[in-house]
């Protein structure tokens, strides 16, 4: 079993709603039980009873499948926290630690977090709590004793809003998405909608991360943030677990006078998409970038197919847990045949085919 712990921070907007953006969920009703089911998922190999396996309008599954299989393959541990689900997660065998969030609201209205700066120091305190106990306070570069932390999203739509916060900052408005084709253009709209009706341009929220959170970010982001800052003020090693979105917790921690030099740990499927940029937008924030490819393009079942086309390329810390598997010598095959056996095991459970 590897040292780590993967936190996946999982909560709801109103934004998520809007036509076009997300596939996190077949739609709009059922995207607001995706991140209670995949915290579900990865905590107990399947979704409550009451839930439903998320999947894409195509049929593609949730990337939890992927980071549940790399769990039974390599090991690590979890925790999930609460940002803001619309539906409360069935009791599991690992904790869920709550944030305090309520669900977003629409990033186009004036204030979808108004909550953001409590949010943020809530997550930020659980630090302690998510790694096991108090830490050392430090300032180095992953170069404690204490587990690795690995912080990671689920929440549909989260791209939208991570190009919000991004051009509020004043950085690269670089996104991928769930989609296998990114609808930039549509997030762009929404995202212009938002910042002429919070009052703000771009740039406007440079050096003040928590405005940029309150006027065009998500509950997820804001509780991330908290947790990545804590985690560094302690002096845990802490790795982002995702893509883009997981740059603009980045972003948000440089703009609250975060200096360390933080790994992101992507998929291939992110770091191949040309529209989102993400080692542009890496370099942009310093970040060490690393991009596992799973291989699932020489597999032929449905469900790694789908991912291997663009679909659901990153969420609930898919990239994160395909680092931990190539770290550990684990052949790019094991991890392809546990999700294939997950996959089918899940929807035939559900009364499903992919």
């Amino acid at each position: 079993m590897t040292d780590a712990i993967l936190a996946v921070v999982a909560g709801t907007t109103a934004t998520a709603a809007i036509d076009g953006i997300s596939a996190a969920g077949a739609d709009p009703e059922l995207r607001r039980h995706t991140p209670s089911a995949d915290l579900e998922i990865v905590a107990d190999g399947r979704p409550a009873p009451s839930s439903v396996v998320p999947v894409s309008p195509s049929g593609c599954p949730t990337p939890a499948v992927v980071t549940r299989a790399v769990r039974e393959v390599v090991g690590f541990d979890f925790v999930g926290v609460d940002a803001g689900l619309a539906v409360p997660t069935a009791p599991t065998e690992a904790p869920v630690l709550d944030a305090g969030a309520a669900p977003g609201g629409d990033v186009r209205n004036a204030e979808p977090v108004p909550d953001a700066a409590a949010v943020f120091e809530a997550a930020r305190g659980l630090v302690p709590e998510v790694v096991g106990g108090q830490t050392d306070a430090g300032d180095g570069d992953n170069d404690t004793t204490d587990p690795e932390l690995l912080v990671a999203e689920t929440i549909p739509g989260g791209t939208t809003t991570a190009l919000g916060v991004l051009t509020a900052l004043g950085e690269r408005p670089a996104v991928s998405s769930s989609l296998a084709a990114n609808p930039l253009e549509t997030k762009r709209a929404v995202v212009e909608e938002g910042l002429a009706e919070s009052g703000i341009a771009a740039g406007d929220a440079a050096g003040d991360p928590l405005d940029a959170l309150r006027l065009m970010g998500d509950p997820v982001l804001a509780a991330a943030a908290g947790l990545a800052v804590g985690a560094v003020e302690r002096g845990v090693p802490v790795t982002l677990a995702g893509g883009t979105q997981l740059a603009a917790v980045a972003a948000l921690a440089r703009h609250a006078g975060v200096e360390r030099r933080l790994p992101l740990a992507t998929t291939s499927f992110v770091a191949d998409d040309p529209s989102a940029d993400v080692a542009a937008l890496a370099d942009d924030l310093d970040l060490r970038l690393a991009a596992t490819d799973p291989a699932f393009g020489e597999g032929d079942h449905p469900a790694t197919a789908a991912y291997a086309r663009g679909e659901a390329k990153e969420g609930v810390g898919m990239g994160g847990a395909l680092a931990l598997s190539e770290r550990a010598g684990v052949p790019a095959s094991d991890v392809r045949d546990r999700v294939v056996a997950l996959t089918d095991r899940l929807l035939a459970e559900k009364g499903a085919q992919p």
